[in-house]
């Protein structure tokens, strides 16, 4: 009778026997934004000084931006000490969102600055997005056109830019958690050629991502999410092709808390960084931005406020 009963499956049993429907794989996320989950916890919108920025909105798809900087910009220094030298500006920006299909913003700042961004949706699954900046100095004015196409389970992206820059790039979903997916970029203007590849896995609580490039480039990330609220990051940046073959590991944190959100990191040079907004009530928000530079003794401390939604 005991060998009439069947052996009870165990777990690896169970995932032997889950295939992989390759009609039906999901539409990875775009090649330039595969580190994008890292990013978030390592690369927070850090500033020094004081910053005041208000929201109107006339109407649910326009509105104005009006922001307010005051603090110190670092200058070219021939020796190793850090000059700073105090400056102020005002930022006057128009923001169009007829969602999901188009978005238009401008910016124009005092000290010559005007950028302008533009995002619409042609069809369902082709959106053309161009960038572009305006300012007085020499040779600093740059636009770019991307045209985006989003298949059932790949991404494809042509890029055009002034500086005769071409790009191309495309990434495939192989298996439901894994895609695959390469780059190629041409600049005339500098004569410069580069090839990339990628690899990012991910599943509900994890995202490992790998990219390497001709150029010299390597980045690995990785993301655990501890909990709905709590995220932890880490990555490795090197670059194989300088003579000094520069290597840089981060790590860092993203926490939500019930009235605000902390982010930071700390790398191996020996910067660390915080930057924490606190929502004080609806429509009104408190920032603060710290980094320390231990190795250069840099230290930069930000505060600022956020009026609108």
């Amino acid at each position: 009778m005991a060998s009439m009963v069947p052996p009870i499956p165990t777990a690896d049993d169970k995932n032997a026997d889950v295939k992989v429907d390759y009609s039906n794989l999901p539409c990875p996320i775009p090649f330039e934004e595969l580190h994008r989950e890292a990013m978030m916890s390592l690369k927070p919108e850090l500033f020094e000084g004081m910053r005041f920025d208000f929201t109107k909105m006339l109407n649910q798809k326009f509105s104005l931006n009006h922001s307010v900087s005051m603090g110190p910009t670092e200058v070219p220094s021939q020796s190793a000490e850090i000059i700073k030298i105090p400056t102020a500006n005002y930022e006057f920006g128009a923001t169009v969102i007829d969602h999901p299909k188009m978005l238009l913003m401008g910016r124009a700042l005092t000290d010559g600055r005007v950028t302008a961004r533009v995002k619409y949706d042609l069809t369902e699954n082709l959106t053309v997005k161009a960038n572009a900046q305006l300012s007085s100095e020499p040779h600093a004015s740059q636009g770019i056109v991307n045209f985006d196409y989003k298949g059932k389970d790949y991404r494809t992206q042509i890029q055009l830019g002034n500086g005769s820059l071409l790009g191309a790039s495309y990434i495939q979903s192989v298996t439901n958690h894994l895609s695959l997916g390469g780059e190629v970029f041409w600049t005339g203007q500098h004569r410069k050629s580069g090839v990339g590849y990628a690899a990012r896995y991910n599943t509900d609580k994890m995202v490992a991502t790998g990219q390497i490039a001709s150029t010299g480039m390597a980045l690995l990330s990785y993301v655990q999410k501890v909990s709905d609220k709590v995220s932890l990051a880490t990555d490795l940046m090197c670059n194989f092709n300088s003579m000094s073959r520069d290597v840089t590991a981060s790590f860092g944190y993203d926490y939500i808390l019930r009235q605000c959100r902390l982010r930071g990191k700390v790398d191996s040079n020996g910067v660390c960084a915080a930057f924490l907004e606190e929502r004080l009530n609806m429509g009104l928000n408190f920032i603060l931005s710290a980094e320390l530079d231990h190795k250069k003794k840099d230290y930069k401390f930000g505060f600022g406020l956020t009026v609108g939604e």
